[in-house]
């Protein structure tokens, strides 16, 4: 896009000083930077923290974007910077919106990932519209993705460092909320350029670590998380094989994952096994070769769709996917049931895929990003 002097930094046709921009910020050294660095440029910076929930022990732990220490470390930076900065309660809707699937999904047998749904469904609908309510002309946050300008409009791009890409957590962005999003970070190369930035405003956060886990699963126990929401979740039940025969008992379905090895229990076998498969309602767990992992066809649904021509508009797109955010996107054809439903073929079979987790599309001779689904049901 050729440089506009008439547009500001962000985009937009007026001085900073005329341009009002929520900064969603979770206490983090990233959306600190971004509130930090658009208060310098001269920007009627607001900062907003949500507090989506409050776990006693996560009250004192530095690692959960959500619990109080990072309210505080969030507050702290707006004081710093010289901008307001307003804590909004979302407790209960993201108990509702988040958790209570998050639960139900386990329970379902299904790998679901928390992340995606809380930025489609409270930072990026709810907080959007409060930015909005607060006259705000956009709103920011500290997301390591790339919004671009292209000949149909704001296109969604993977981060400059692929190794802190956020774009698998971002499919669900719609085009109406990408008009109105920014991402400063995204064209960095390195989060030490992120700390650095840090530094040099002086903020309090600057070493402050990045978060590894769920924000209300601290310790990374999902399976503790569960019992306590869903009481009886982590009934016992019978590992089986393909074929039906009893190999061990297992602990409750909530505590394994499609893929996994390791902890079965089932030692003495003459090779390896791996769950290809949870029966929630029968509370069993097959097991079989690393060969049965192997899928190629991944039916995916509740599509959000980035392209510029509609979805439906051919038979089928040869882009690629990626099905877990920590493995590489790889070619596949995307062949369109409807507008917000699909059958993706993966040209090279993959293991481990899991009902509940994304689907994302990625163009294979670019970093844009053309949205994605959530894998529901069966195996190729």
């Amino acid at each position: 896009m050729p440089y506009d002097p008439l547009m500001n930094s962000l985009g937009l046709p007026k001085p900073p000083a005329e341009t009002r921009v929520v900064v969603a910020m979770s206490g983090g050294v990233d959306s600190s930077v971004v509130a930090a660095e658009l208060a310098r440029e001269g920007y009627d910076v607001v900062g907003v923290t949500l507090q989506l929930y409050d776990h006693g022990a996560a009250l004192a732990k530095k690692g959960a974007c959500c619990a109080g220490r990072d309210i505080h470390d969030a507050r702290r930076v707006a004081e710093e910077m010289g901008f307001p900065h307003y804590v909004l309660d979302y407790e209960s809707h993201f108990r509702e919106s988040v958790i209570d699937e998050f639960a139900d999904a386990y329970l379902a047998g299904a790998t679901p990932v928390p992340c995606i749904r809380c930025n489609e469904r409270v930072k990026f609908r709810d907080l959007l519209e409060t930015a909005r309510d607060l006259g705000a002309d956009c709103m920011a946050t500290g997301h390591y993705i790339q919004r671009k300008m292209g000949p149909h409009g704001a296109e969604l791009h993977r981060a400059a460092d692929p190794v802190r890409d956020q774009s698998y957590f971002l499919f669900s962005t719609t085009r109406e909320q990408l008009d109105y999003l920014r991402f400063p970070l995204g064209h960095l190369e390195t989060k030490a350029q992120t700390r650095a930035l840090a530094a040099r405003h002086g903020l309090s956060v600057a070493d402050k670590p990045d978060s590894q886990d769920i924000c209300f699963v601290p310790d990374g126990n999902y399976a503790s998380v569960i019992e306590k929401l869903r009481p009886g979740a982590a009934d016992p039940g019978e590992i089986v094989d393909m074929q039906g025969n009893i190999l061990g008992q297992h602990r409750g379905v909530i505590h394994y994952t499609i893929g996994q090895r390791k902890g079965l229990g089932i030692g003495g076998l003459s090779e390896p096994l791996y769950v290809v498969r949870l029966d929630p309602d029968a509370r069993r767990v097959i097991v079989g070769p690393k060969s049965a992992l192997a899928t190629r066809r991944v039916p995916v649904r509740e599509i959000n769709w980035l392209g510029d021509a509609p979805f439906t508009s051919q038979p089928s797109w040869e882009l690629e996917v990626k099905l877990r955010s920590t493995r590489p996107p790889a070619p596949a054809i995307i062949r369109p049931i409807s507008e917000h439903e699909a059958e993706v073929e993966l040209l090279n079979p993959e293991e481990g895929v899991s009902p509940g987790q994304a689907c994302v599309f990625y163009a294979p001779d670019s970093t844009r990003v053309f949205g994605g689904g959530w894998i529901w049901k069966g195996r190729g």
